[in-house]
């Protein structure tokens, strides 16, 4: 019996050959900023420098600006922390575990995440660092030496283990993104004019020749990180959520928050990086090497991750009426019916019911629909981590201290400021390296020269 195999899509369209490719990509590099790039790139400057602004603010007159309060101890900067990280997640499963699964797919959008991963993990970094209200003693939080004074980390605590996990996930993720660069950069390297560039690309090629001893180290190094990086995936987000797991509070206190909280977290990361690279696909004329084929593959790991969320909500919600303890009910009563009910209900409509609609192929193949839900995929991650931050606290078991909350304008600039600082990162990366990665795409070619 004979079996016919099925011939996929071509994954690179356009009938590209390798100098096609190298010239496509190298585009936006050699050439003067596009005007696109240039209004791009004056926006997110407005938007760092509201952050300065604001960060300025707190660093002045204190945390005290923000509008948390005896209850609610963590609000916007806690809740946009847990968001950034979660946005860096698709990176790492992408350049990761896909390389490890052989799936050619991820060649065209692997550099725009791992880079995505790397400038939101800087995001999410700065709102724990500054929410110490002293920041000039945030080393307290390393494992200091005796010898050093009488200070000494609790191990026991999560806030802790996210020291070590996301310093470890930034170091990780950061050298794979360079190391994968090392090739493009030499091909850039040959290509420019001046001294200056030339020495300057020399110098972050390391020498690269492209001799097969070359390629070999380069693909073992390759493998051998993202072995390392597959367990970060699970273990970083993992580690977030016993931020929460671990306590006491009422709606918090679940085993079910570090599956839930990774799945989220992809969910959210795959958002992002639809959101980026549609508008680089189409700002940059990408549209033959981040091809239909590719929205198809990533809106379905959106809906599969969209979904394993939706069984977490109706999890939680089924555990805390089999539980019998009414203070776990109230959390979740007080979620979908109190003061905050807008905000749960949001939560529920992007995360559940919008990603429901990839189950049909012209949603998952129409390139504006899909940037549309992408927002709306991460609007309502924002939504879930506000939900169970402050919802679980501005009510608690005495009635006598329940407390409202918003956050103050001090707080929306700095979050609307990391914006600024995500996007400037991202188009300085987009002007002087490669977003897509040239040498993995030339060996998918279906016209090879």
């Amino acid at each position: 019996m004979i079996h016919d195999s099925i011939i996929r899509d071509v994954l690179v369209t356009g009938n590209k050959t390798p100098s096609d490719v190298t010239k496509d990509i190298s585009r936006p590099i050699l050439n003067k900023p596009s005007t696109a790039w240039k209004i791009g790139f004056t926006l997110s400057l407005v938007f760092l420098g509201i952050f300065a602004l604001s960060l300025f603010n707190t660093l002045w007159v204190g945390i005290g600006v923000w509008n948390i309060n005896k209850s609610v101890m963590w609000g916007w900067d806690i809740t946009n922390f847990v968001w950034w990280v979660g946005i860096g997640h698709a990176g790492t499963l992408i350049s990761a575990i896909l390389l490890l699964f052989r799936q050619k797919w991820r060649m065209s959008i692997n550099r725009s995440a791992e880079a995505m991963t790397i400038f939101a993990v800087i995001c999410a970094a700065m709102f724990p660092v500054f929410h110490m209200g002293r920041v000039w003693v945030g080393y307290w939080a390393l494992p200091l030496p005796n010898a050093f004074g009488s200070l000494w980390v609790n191990f026991n605590s999560p806030l802790l283990w996210d020291v070590f996990a996301i310093s470890t996930y930034f170091s990780v993720s950061l050298l794979f993104w360079y190391i994968g660069l090392i090739p493009d950069i030499a091909t850039i390297r040959d290509k420019v004019k001046t001294k200056g560039q030339k020495f300057w690309y020399n110098f972050f090629s390391m020498g690269w020749t492209g001799s097969v001893r070359s390629w070999a180290r380069y693909e073992l190094v390759s493998l051998i990180l993202a072995g390392l990086s597959t367990p970060l995936v699970l273990s970083v987000h993992t580690i977030v959520s016993t931020d929460f797991a671990t306590s006491v509070i009422p709606g918090w206190h679940t085993t079910i928050f570090p599956p839930y909280f990774v799945a989220g977290a992809i969910f959210s990361g795959f958002g992002m990086v639809a959101t980026l690279l549609l508008v680089a696909r189409k700002v940059m004329n990408y549209e033959n090497y981040i091809t239909i084929g590719h929205l198809d593959a990533m809106t379905k790991i959106i809906m599969l991750t969209g979904s394993l969320v939706g069984i977490a909500y109706l999890t939680e919600l089924f555990i805390a009426w089999y539980s019998g303890v009414e203070y776990e009910q109230y959390a979740f009563m007080n979620r979908a019916t109190g003061p905050y009910w807008w905000a749960y209900w949001s939560m529920m409509s992007c995360n559940v019911l919008a990603p429901q609609v990839f189950w049909f192929k012209w949603c998952r193949t129409t390139p504006w629909f899909v940037f549309i839900m992408s927002i709306i995929v991460n609007v309502g991650m924002w939504f879930e981590r506000f939900v169970i931050i402050v919802t679980s606290l501005h009510r608690d078991y005495l009635p006598s201290s329940w407390v409202m909350y918003k956050g103050s304008l001090t707080e929306v600039g700095l979050f609307l400021g990391t914006f600024g600082i995500f996007f400037t990162c991202f188009f300085l990366f987009a002007k002087f390296l490669p977003v897509i990665n040239m040498s993995e795409i030339k060996s998918i070619l279906k016209n090879r020269e």
